[in-house]
């Protein structure tokens, strides 16, 4: 993941994406309340500034631009004041608009959003929802053949304005299967099977129930609705949001993976799932899994809501965050799929992950010196602590003498150790494989032949490090000094 993310940091690669949908004008009058209108029950706005900016299908396409990609949009406006101004916008974002059709008898959708104090507290809509006539379809689908076997992948933006009729969506379909393109979908309305062939779609859970004939009370149900939504659309995958209670991806080969919020402050929702779908999107059409993708995905979702207003993210503010949310969780005692989130994001930002394990039972000044010099062979340091059943099986029935939730604990509280996670077996084998660690490290008390997962890290290209331990200085030799002392009072 390091080196496909560190591609949009260095501008190596721009990737060419098309966004079909439906183009809104957003509009936003901010100011202040502080009196009651004399003439109704009403706030009186003291307007202090407005602003215009892109939405809908256009505020895709603008998320995609400030990551770097190359944006053509495809979609419809009116022959109107509105109109004008939404074009220039989208002109001055540097997106191609050769696929952008006037409307005759349609206005500009738009939406105007009066904010007060950092809050919203109206919005007022114009719209036309109507189907498109057959003139105008034919000119979208005129361009749709021509311009998908040139991009690197499709997302189709719906917000239910007419643009993406069943046969425009049907079409975008068939071509971008016959020129080997992905295409993901943010779904609207009740009709999904129009999306039958999308690649992966994105709608959230009020979507789903509206669309799944199951009524949503549990995670059971929820499963259940997005298979049958699996088997409706014919797609890949299906990436739920759930708001505060973050995302779930579901497969139609794997199990699914549940990714939670990590939103900071939530000031405005507006454009949230812009955000989602543009940086799943781009992830995904530049060879990233649908795991990688959802979680840069969901990342982004928490920055932009901690904006006002229809909002963007770049690629720098996901870099920051994703440095700020692993100090925010550091010296946490963390379940293997945490710590393999965690190990994800770190090497997306050129983090060298640091892995070593042992039972921690008695904490003495040796383990602090070896966990300090552990710490100075990378950025991150993962500790892997024996379990209890792991300690007996080892140590005999007299051990461990601390739990394992104390043992986390005061380790958890070391300055140099970032991630602590707790292991069953007695080796930690498997662990090491799943976190893949770029050193791992032992006591020099140990011979490198006989370090276990040395021949796993080898095998990948990480490498083993040993460490000097303090002579003299053992949890054994520590539990046999108290023990003597008990039996001389």
């Amino acid at each position: 993941m390091k080196a496909k993310f560190k591609r949009f940091f260095d501008n190596k690669k721009r990737p060419k994406i098309l966004v079909v949908g439906d183009l809104i004008l957003d509009e936003y009058i901010w100011g202040s309340v502080n009196r009651i209108s004399p003439e109704a029950p009403v706030p009186v706005l003291e307007s202090k500034s407005e602003n215009l900016s892109l939405g809908g299908a256009a505020n895709v396409a603008n998320n995609l631009v400030a990551l770097g990609c190359d944006v053509y949009l495809v979609g419809g406006i009116g022959r109107d004041e509105k109109g004008d101004k939404l074009l220039d916008l989208i002109k001055n974002r540097s997106i191609h608009t050769n696929g952008i059709y006037r409307f005759v008898h349609r206005p500009t959708t738009s939406k105007v959003r009066v904010i007060a104090n950092n809050q919203q507290i109206l919005r007022i809509d114009k719209e036309d929802d109507r189907p498109i006539t057959e003139e105008t379809e034919g000119k979208f689908l005129k361009y749709l053949h021509a311009v998908i076997p040139e991009m690197d992948g499709v997302i189709c933006s719906d917000y239910h304005k007419g643009i993406l009729s069943e046969k425009i969506a049907n079409a975008i379909m068939q071509r971008a299967k016959k020129s080997k393109k992905q295409v993901v979908v943010d779904p609207k309305g009740t009709d999904f099977h129009k999306y039958n062939g999308a690649t992966v779609i994105t709608p959230n859970q009020k979507e789903v129930e509206r669309v799944a004939p199951i009524k949503i009370n549990s995670r059971e149900d929820l499963d259940r609705a997005a298979e049958y939504l699996l088997s409706l659309t014919k797609s890949e995958g299906i990436l739920i949001t759930r708001g505060k209670d973050g995302m779930i991806f579901y497969h139609k080969k794997d199990k699914p993976f549940e990714i939670s919020t990590v939103a900071k402050e939530v000031y405005d929702v507006t454009g949230a799932g812009d955000t989602v779908i543009s940086v799943f999107g781009m992830s995904l059409f530049s060879d990233f899994s649908y795991e990688e993708a959802a979680w840069l995905a969901n990342m982004s979702a928490g920055i932009v809501v901690g904006k006002i207003g229809t909002a963007v993210v770049t690629l720098d503010e996901i870099n920051e965050f994703l440095k700020e949310e692993m100090l925010r969780t550091s010296s946490a005692v963390l379940e293997l799929n945490e710590i393999k989130q965690v190990v994800s994001l770190a090497k997306s930002v050129g983090k060298s992950i640091v892995f070593t394990n042992g039972c921690f039972d008695l904490i003495h000044g040796g383990h602090i010196e070896f966990l300090q010099q552990a710490k100075k062979q990378g950025d991150i340091l993962i500790l892997g602590i024996n379990s209890d059943e792991s300690v007996r099986a080892i140590k005999g029935d007299g051990r461990p003498i601390k739990s394992q939730g104390e043992r986390a604990n005061i380790l958890s509280a070391l300055q140099d150790v970032d991630y602590i996670t707790i292991f069953n077996e007695e080796t930690p084998e498997s662990l090491i494989r799943e976190i893949r660690p770029d050193v791992l490290v032992k006591g020099d008390d140990y011979k490198l032949e006989d370090v276990v997962g040395r021949e796993i890290v080898e095998g990948y290209g990480a490498r083993v490090a040993l460490i000097p331990i303090v002579k003299g200085l053992s949890t054994s030799s520590t539990v046999d000094k108290i023990l003597e002392a008990n039996r001389g009072n």
